[in-house]
């Protein structure tokens, strides 16, 4: 397994990381995401830790907390060989101080994560998402002092527009709070908006992404082909709504390109797209989740190989739309690409 330093941080992260969203899963989405007990959970996370996987990652949203407490059973004896990353933020209930990144959130948030983890420190805080109610020098105050109790050790975002992070590492300069070192993102072959903005920032500023749903929410599993049916079991049945929409021609297109290249590699499609992404700027850890030992495995199988440059240009020609404004001109006229040349 590749280790890659998380950001600017001295955190080195594995290239793969597990996303523990499919442990305890109920309701609408996470239940169709998997429902992995205790012992289920301990035995992915065995077979994780042996190719290297260390990085496990979930989110006190997650099944009303059951996620986080399912891995704290999971990885009982070995705090020591795991990373824990947890997220906050997002609604836990009705009340007003039910969701938000307020200081007494926060506090509170942290404590119960650390309570069903059965931990004493988290290794990656990430704010699930923005919170504009909230102040940005209170929301950095209190998770310096966080960070100064021992209760985490860094911190980072998940779902922040560009402004949104740059004025939050601007704040925690200006008053020596932790900066975020981590984007938690969305980013496939059949979702790039992240290099519009994102990645030059992640670039500039030392931020590095952790990629969450690198299929494109379960599209590139290779199960969805032009002219065919969406299988009866896929969940998409349900959890589209959820995600990311992507255009059907834009998916067939994308699958073309992935079927091809998985003809001259002899790789899946899914180890395939997977692969692309670890060969993108800034990209720290892809995010891999599995309801059981075989998509696990299939999973894993992502790593050590290269793409050539011939096939990564066939899946960039593929993948490619066209960038919103203000962002297009940068792409499209050699004056502006003369000053600010691609990220990618």
């Amino acid at each position: 397994m590749d280790y890659r330093r998380l950001g600017a941080s001295g955190l080195k992260v594995p290239a793969l990381s597990f996303g523990a969203g499919t442990f305890g899963g109920s309701g609408p989405l996470f239940g169709a995401w998997g429902n992995s007990d205790a012992s289920e959970a301990r035995r992915l996370i065995d077979i994780c830790l042996e190719a290297g996987v260390n990085l496990f990652d979930t989110a006190d949203v997650y099944s009303n907390g059951a996620s986080e407490q399912v891995l704290g059973e999971a990885i009982k004896g070995r705090r020591d060989a795991v990373l824990i990353s947890t997220k906050t933020s997002l609604p836990m209930g009705d009340g007003p101080a039910d969701y938000g990144s307020s200081r007494s959130r926060l506090i509170k948030s942290v404590d119960d994560a650390l309570r069903r983890l059965g931990t004493d420190y988290i290794d990656l805080l990430q704010l699930h998402a923005f919170d504009a109610g909230t102040p940005i020098e209170e929301v950095l105050s209190t998770l310096d002092e966080l960070v100064r109790s021992g209760k985490l050790r860094y911190v980072g975002v998940s779902n922040f527009s560009g402004w949104q992070v740059m004025k939050s590492l601007a704040q925690a300069d200006t008053h020596g709070y932790p900066r975020y070192v981590a984007h938690q993102v969305y980013y496939s072959l059949v979702g790039r908006d992240y290099e519009w903005e994102l990645m030059p920032l992640g670039l500039d500023q030392g931020v590095g992404a952790l990629v969450w749903s690198p299929l494109g929410w379960g599209r590139l599993t290779g199960k969805i082909r032009r002219g065919a049916k969406l299988p009866e079991k896929s969940r998409l049945h349900d959890t589209a709504s959820f995600g990311p929409p992507v255009e059907d021609e834009h998916l067939y297109r994308v699958m073309d390109a992935l079927d091809a290249v998985a003809e001259e590699t002899g790789k899946t499609v899914p180890q395939i797209a997977i692969n692309w992404l670890l060969h993108r700027p800034t990209v720290s850890s892809v995010i891999i989740g599995a309801r059981n030992e075989e998509q696990l495995r299939q999973n894993l199988g992502a790593v050590g190989w290269t793409l050539t440059p011939e096939q990564i240009g066939k899946l960039d020609a593929a993948s490619e739309v066209t960038a919103p404004y203000p962002y297009f001109p940068y792409r499209r006229q050699e004056g502006f690409a003369r000053l600010n040349p691609p990220a990618v």
